[in-house]
């Protein structure tokens, strides 16, 4: 006799019922649980998946962050997910998606009266200092389009102390929601606002949002410190992102413009 398959947090029907006219746009796949949403959703993107494709898990045993970290998940301290989308032309006008990503979780975050929400370039969701959210986009290009996969990772309770090392203390959503929202209408509000804002980025890139991410930028005019596996450490005042999502820094000689993908922001 066959084992029963395991149950999971995620009830589609129900997702897709809280997601009313905006489930079109998703085909939506749960599992209980995967080593990585990511990589098993790139590799079906390299298949052919549709844009829109979305894989749920409860937990993660291979989980990434950005330059290579885990992100540690599990059933119900976690919601984890990721999208495929895909946007014609080239890699060019991909640039800043990362935070428009960012725009469109603590706008939906919000919605609950939220207090304390900012961003971080170029991937982070902070709740007061504490890291409460992480995206991790990772692309590639084909002939006529581009394909993105977008994981996300968004704490809902806080990790057991001793658990895992973090770059920045970790935050939850239990920290400021009593109770937690029902879960399935937390996913739904987050892929509402995600799908509002990537057609948007479709559209006029990241240059649409950027008053918008700069509004709940959490670092704007501190002193921050910038490592870069290229070069000597640099410090300077952040001042948000330009247009194009590139970090902007005053330092001493003046603004520099920086990219993600070899450097790592750090407070001072």
């Amino acid at each position: 006799m066959n084992a029963p398959a395991a149950s999971c947090l995620i009830e589609p029907d129900r997702l897709r019922a809280r997601l009313g006219a905006a489930a079109q746009a998703f085909a939506l796949e749960v599992l209980p649980e995967c080593e990585s949403t990511s990589t098993l959703l790139l590799d079906r993107a390299r298949g052919g998946a549709p844009s829109g494709s979305l894989l749920v898990a409860d937990r993660q045993t291979a989980g990434r962050g950005r330059r290579g970290r885990q992100w540690l998940s599990s059933p119900a301290a976690s919601l984890t997910f990721s999208l495929l989308w895909r946007f014609p032309g080239g890699l060019a006008r991909l640039a800043g998606l990362s935070l428009a990503v960012g725009v469109a979780l603590v706008q939906a975050l919000e919605q609950y009266g939220i207090a304390g929400l900012g961003l971080k370039w170029p991937n982070d969701l902070l709740l007061d200092g504490g890291k409460l959210a992480g995206v991790l986009v990772e692309l590639e290009s084909g002939p006529r389009e581009v394909l993105a996969v977008i994981g996300i990772g968004l704490n809902l309770q806080l990790p057991p102390t001793g658990e895992g090392e973090f770059l920045h203390p970790p935050a939850a959503l239990a920290q400021v929601i009593e109770p937690l929202p029902e879960r399935h209408h937390l996913l739904a509000q987050l892929l509402i606002a995600l799908a509002d804002v990537l057609g948007r980025f479709d559209a006029g890139g990241f240059a649409v949002l950027r008053d918008e991410w700069q509004a709940r930028h959490a670092w704007q005019e501190r002193p921050v410190r910038l490592l870069d596996e290229l070069c000597a450490e640099r410090a300077g005042i952040c001042l948000g992102a330009d247009r194009d999502g590139a970090l902007l820094l005053r330092t001493e000689t003046g603004v520099e413009r920086c990219f993600s993908g070899d450097v790592s922001l750090r407070r001072a």
